[in-house]
C-alpha cells in the first residue's frame, strides 16, 4: 500500500483520480453459480477502470485501478474472514460442550490465513521480479494481489454458505 502512494505522488493528476467502481465485479460475480466462474471475474472493475480513465493503460493507472479493486476484495475478505473465524469459534464450542475434542476450527483458520498471506506475498513478490526493476512491476505485483485477494475472498465465502 504505501509504494502505491509513494507512486502515485508523482503521478499525472489522472492516475491520482482514477475512475473505479466495483459495479463490473460485483455484477459478475453475483451471476456466477460456482467459485471457479466467480473467480473470473477477478479484474472486471479494474479493467473498467483502466478504460473510463485518461491515460488507463499507463503503468501507474494500471497499479492503481488493480490496487482499487484488491482493496475492494480486500474489505470483502476481512467481512468473510470475521464471518468464518465467529462460526469457527461456535463450532469449536459447541463440540466442546457435548464431550468432544473439537479439530481447532478456529486454530485451523487462523493458521491457514496466515499461512495464505505468506504465500500471497511470495508469489506477488515473484510476479514483480519477473519485470526486472521495469515499470511493469507495479502493475504485476497489484494484478497479483488483486486476483489472489480474490480468490481467497471467494474460498471464504463459500465456506460460509455451506455452513
Amino acid at each position: 500500500m504505501r509504494w502505491l502512494a509513494l507512486t502515485l505522488l508523482g503521478a499525472p493528476a489522472s492516475a491520482q483520480d482514477i475512475a473505479f467502481d466495483p459495479g463490473p465485479t460485483e455484477v459478475c460475480v453475483a451471476s456466477q453459480d460456482n467459485l471457479h466462474s466467480a473467480q473470473l471475474c477477478a479484474g472486471k472493475a479494474a479493467i473498467a477502470c483502466m478504460e473510463m480513465t485518461e491515460g488507463g493503460f499507463a503503468t501507474v493507472v494500471m497499479s492503481a485501478c488493480s490496487q482499487a479493486e484488491a482493496m475492494w476484495w480486500d474489505a470483502r475478505l476481512n467481512k468473510a474472514y470475521q464471518e468464518t473465524l465467529a462460526a469457527s469459534i461456535a463450532a469449536d464450542s459447541r463440540a466442546q460442550q457435548i464431550g468432544m475434542r473439537p479439530v481447532g476450527r478456529e486454530e485451523a483458520l487462523r493458521a491457514m490465513q496466515r499461512a495464505w498471506i505468506a504465500y500471497r506475498d511470495g508469489l506477488c513478490a515473484f510476479e514483480r521480479s519477473k519485470w526486472g526493476g521495469g515499470t511493469g512491476q507495479g502493475p504485476a505485483g497489484a494484478g497479483c494481489n488483486l486476483q489472489e485477494t480474490a480468490r481467497q475472498t471467494l474460498l471464504l465465502e463459500e465456506g460460509l454458505s455451506l455452513q
